[in-house]
């Protein structure tokens, strides 16, 4: 019965720490813009699209994003992966959208971020990027 309870205990110890470790800041636009930005750079995408916001088109360049992923050499992807995260500028559109112009340490490519709040929420409308307003 002790030997169960110690398996019990470990497995509720390492479970909650796998879980906490999931567990996503959205609760304010650069907390969540760097979170996504840095899981995206990882390659971490199941990450990353838990600061999307959840409609097709962002789902579609997400899906986009991870097949770019797929194709690059490793040097590349290692690259990305261990690049920083540069932000230039935050600029608040309005009390619910927020833009993040940034770039990385690997590529130095100027990009930028529209993050809009959502039930207290802070989310990457990503389509943004590549499409503007």
């Amino acid at each position: 019965m002790k030997r169960v309870l110690t398996v019990f205990g470990v497995f509720s110890i390492t479970f909650a720490a796998c879980t906490n470790s999931a567990n996503v800041d959205k609760s304010d636009p650069l907390e969540s813009g760097r979170g996504f930005i840095e899981a995206s750079l990882k390659g971490d995408y199941v990450k990353a699209q838990k600061y999307i916001l959840p409609d097709s088109t962002n789902m579609e360049y997400l899906e986009g994003l991870k097949t770019f992923n797929s194709k690059m050499t490793p040097e590349d992807r290692r690259g990305y992966s261990d690049a920083n995260i540069i932000i230039d500028s935050s600029i608040a559109k309005s009390d619910s959208v927020d833009i993040i112009y940034y770039t990385n340490s690997y590529k130095n490519k100027a990009s930028k971020i529209k993050l809009v709040k959502k039930n207290n929420e802070w989310l990457v409308d990503f389509k943004y990027t590549f499409i503007g307003n």
